[in-house]
């Protein structure tokens, strides 16, 4: 989406898998990757090492958050994000109601979903269902690096 088209900064706060508090306004200054997942949602497990991938290429110039809805417990997050290496924060969500956030971006059924910000905080580019490949994230995340 071009950045002249972008709605205001999305507001997302709350505690991520270890009930330390995250805010998505602290992360500002550079592009965000937020992706949606489950840990028992075959995509999600899928995808993840595409993400830990197109994370470790891109390093500091993009922050990376997962979104982590529908686990019943902290618990089978943390083991997900040990299991698949995960290396950046989830906020979680169990009810799902962090999602409203996105309301008009995605759809709160399409687990996994990946959604781009902008340095701003502005939706850039979203993917609803799994990252195809790790270059299809890197190509959504460059445009918003070259803007």
């Amino acid at each position: 989406m071009a950045a002249a088209d972008r709605d205001a900064p999305l507001e997302l706060s709350g505690e991520d898998l270890d009930g330390k508090p995250v805010d998505l306004a602290d992360l500002r200054g550079k592009p965000v990757v937020i992706n949606v997942w489950w840990s028992e949602c075959p995509p999600c497990r899928v995808e993840q090492p595409d993400l830990n991938e197109a994370a470790a290429e891109l390093g500091d110039k993009v922050s990376f958050l997962g979104l982590n809805i529908r686990d019943s417990s902290a618990e089978k997050g943390l083991a997900f994000t040990r299991n698949f290496d995960v290396a950046y924060p989830s906020i979680y969500s169990p009810d799902g109601s962090a999602l409203l956030s996105f309301a008009g971006t995605l759809n709160p059924r399409s687990i996994p979903s990946t959604v781009v910000l902008d340095s701003q905080g502005r939706v850039a580019a979203s993917v609803q269902g799994r990252i195809p490949t790790t270059q299809t994230l890197l190509s959504l995340v460059d445009v918003v690096l070259g803007e």
